[in-house]
């Protein structure tokens, strides 16, 4: 039985997890030989951001965030941050606070914003609405998720079903010990710039699969993203991809940002939840640094491929 002195507990409360929310972090790079996806933070970059934001390892577990729409309650006070595809927020307060229960936080109750360390006061709620671009947004809290690790991660794997079930409402997740981390130092952090739609590719391995003219096709005009998307990869519609091999592929190994083309002649852009392997030709690869871009790309966005040509030096 509980008293007036026991903890209030370290935790998240998910009031509402929006369409769909999921733990991520870094993932679990280097088990592909075993069939296991490196699955984690679809826009790494976004999550590593929020970590330094509160003080965390960048590879601390926070919470991605598909289209918004989330509200968590943390009992016993937090600091957040907030980044990815830019949401509303708002603080809400218990009542009598007057959200000055940490240094440094805001000068005013409600105060909220993304690209900045934010105190919850004990009891508060922050609610995420509906981002005005972009789909994945990231909410880390001080000290991390500490939920338990599987195969060294934390993250939910769309996939293979490995860590965490997706958020519910009701959901307690415990965080990590504050104690230790480094203290908090930055203000806020500049919103990176909005992406254009555009990625960069270089040929895939198996782009002698498609007629000659394949790459040129695929970057000559927009695809539209389909809203059969998801974290395995974004699915699109447009100009379909000739084979003029019509044989089966033995499954080979796939990577994060593999352009595959099934029989419909539509590419699917792999992303972090991707199979380890896959019996369709590649007939591009998205390069890495784009693919944040990728991760953020919503149904019914349009999206062009541009083709590049890395210069070697021999």
């Amino acid at each position: 039985m509980s008293s007036e002195a026991d903890p209030v507990p370290r935790v998240v409360e998910v009031v509402a997890p929006g369409p769909y929310a999921t733990v991520q972090d870094l993932g679990r790079p280097g088990l592909g030989h075993l069939g296991v996806p490196c699955s984690g933070a679809a826009d790494a970059p976004s999550l590593r951001l929020a970590n330094r934001l509160v003080g965390n390892p960048e590879d601390a577990a926070g919470i991605e965030l598909t289209f918004g729409g989330a509200c968590l309650r943390f009992p016993a006070g937090a600091w957040v941050a907030v980044t990815g595809a830019p949401c509303p927020l708002t603080l809400r307060l218990p009542e009598g606070a007057d959200g000055s229960e940490g240094p440094g936080s805001p000068e005013r109750p409600g105060a909220a914003g993304p690209y900045a360390p934010v105190w919850v006061p004990s009891g508060g709620e922050l609610r995420v609405g509906t981002p005005t671009a972009g789909l994945r947004t990231y909410v880390a809290v001080r000290g991390g998720l500490d939920v338990p690790a599987v195969l060294g991660s934390r993250s939910t794997d769309a996939l293979s079903g490995l860590g965490p079930a997706p958020l519910a409402p009701g959901l307690r997740l415990p965080l990590g010990p504050a104690a230790g981390l480094p203290p908090i130092v930055v203000d806020a952090a500049p919103p990176p710039p909005v992406p254009r739609g555009v990625l960069r590719v270089l040929p895939g391995p198996r782009d002698d699969w498609f007629a000659p003219d394949a790459l040129e096709a695929l970057c000559a005009a927009p695809y539209q993203v389909s809203r059969h998307s998801n974290r395995v990869g974004v699915r699109l519609t447009g100009t379909a991809l000739r084979r003029v091999r019509d044989d089966e592929l033995p499954s080979e190994g796939m990577v994060a940002g593999a352009v595959q083309v099934p029989p419909s002649g539509q590419p699917i852009v792999f992303l972090a939840d991707h199979p380890p392997t896959g019996g369709y030709p590649v007939v591009a690869v998205v390069a890495s640094a784009d693919l944040p871009v990728a991760a953020q790309l919503r149904p019914g966005d349009r999206v062009w491929f541009r083709l590049h040509r890395p210069f070697i030096v021999i």
